[in-house]
């Protein structure tokens, strides 16, 4: 049994359509005869005229490709400064930003810390000076005792913020550990912890140099070896006396470093500790924590 290799058969309608649609690049021939082919039974597409501008042909200027010099820009290390100008001198005042508020219920909760409740006896509260998550900080002069006519920085924290139990436990954890740190030159002074019925009340050394974030920006980022090795010295001081002592800050930013005065030499002091937590030898954290 053999393969049959007879002509295919054409019906005039095919062969006045091919007549008709010629291929493109295919020269008129003058008689009926079809393009050859080894393949007996080769049939070429039925309309190639109509698909001149199909992508798939080459000669088709389809779309370009495009090329980038940089498709993907690294991300700026000074993203956060730039958000923190913004939200310094921005249409929000620091004294107009809210303190976001929890939404869970404070029934039941026990907000007594047992502190003494002398505050205002002692302390006369001036200007704002600064505004966190939960609390604000401000100047005072101490009326009487044995920091009369000094002045001092107090750390308020609404009681009307503590909306959970965990808040209330961080707030005695941060006076607790500010209680056991204190001492090293590099971390700023805590004296005392004060409540009323609406608020609690830390008082602290007054720095009155500005923030490191302030110092860096003054200089437009540029720090020669010698200088940057007296600031880091004193934040690596701070930092391994806090492990020392099994205290973990977790909110390390130029922000949370003080100048204790406005000259160029004044010593540094970590302060804002409300994140701060212990930790014991081989333990692991593994939480995300910044403000």
């Amino acid at each position: 049994m053999g393969l049959c290799h007879g002509k295919p058969v054409e019906n005039s309608q095919n062969r006045s359509q091919n007549e008709a649609l010629p291929y493109e690049n295919e020269p008129q021939p003058n008689s009926q005869k079809s393009k050859a082919s080894y393949f007996p039974f080769y049939s070429p597409s039925p309309l190639p005229s109509l698909f001149k501008n199909s992508p798939a042909i080459p000669s088709v200027n389809s779309t370009p490709l495009r090329f980038f010099k940089r498709p993907f820009p690294p991300p700026s290390p000074a993203k956060h400064i730039r958000s923190l100008l913004a939200r310094r001198h921005g249409s929000v005042k620091p004294n107009e930003a809210s303190i976001p508020e929890g939404n869970e219920s404070d029934i039941g909760l026990d907000k007594n810390f047992g502190f003494s409740k002398q505050f205002v006896a002692h302390y006369e509260l001036g200007e704002e000076v600064g505004r966190g998550h939960f609390g604000y900080t401000c100047s005072a002069k101490a009326k009487k005792g044995s920091l009369k006519g000094q002045d001092v920085a107090v750390k308020v924290i609404p009681k009307s913020k503590m909306t959970t139990a965990i808040a209330i436990e961080d707030v005695r954890r941060e006076v607790k550990i500010l209680r056991a740190l204190t001492g090293h030159k590099n971390l700023v002074q805590f004296y005392d912890a004060y409540e009323d019925d609406d608020n609690i009340y830390i008082v602290m050394e007054l720095c009155k140099g500005g923030e490191l974030l302030d110092r860096i920006l003054s200089r437009g980022g540029k720090y020669s070896e010698e200088d940057a090795k007296i600031v880091m010295v004193q934040i690596l001081s701070v930092v391994a006396f806090c492990h020392f002592q099994g205290v973990v800050h977790r909110d390390l930013k130029p922000e949370n470093f003080l100048f204790t005065s406005k000259e160029e030499n004044s010593s540094l002091k970590a302060i804002d500790f409300g994140l701060s937590d212990y930790v014991k030898p081989g333990q692991k954290y593994f939480l995300m924590l910044s403000s």
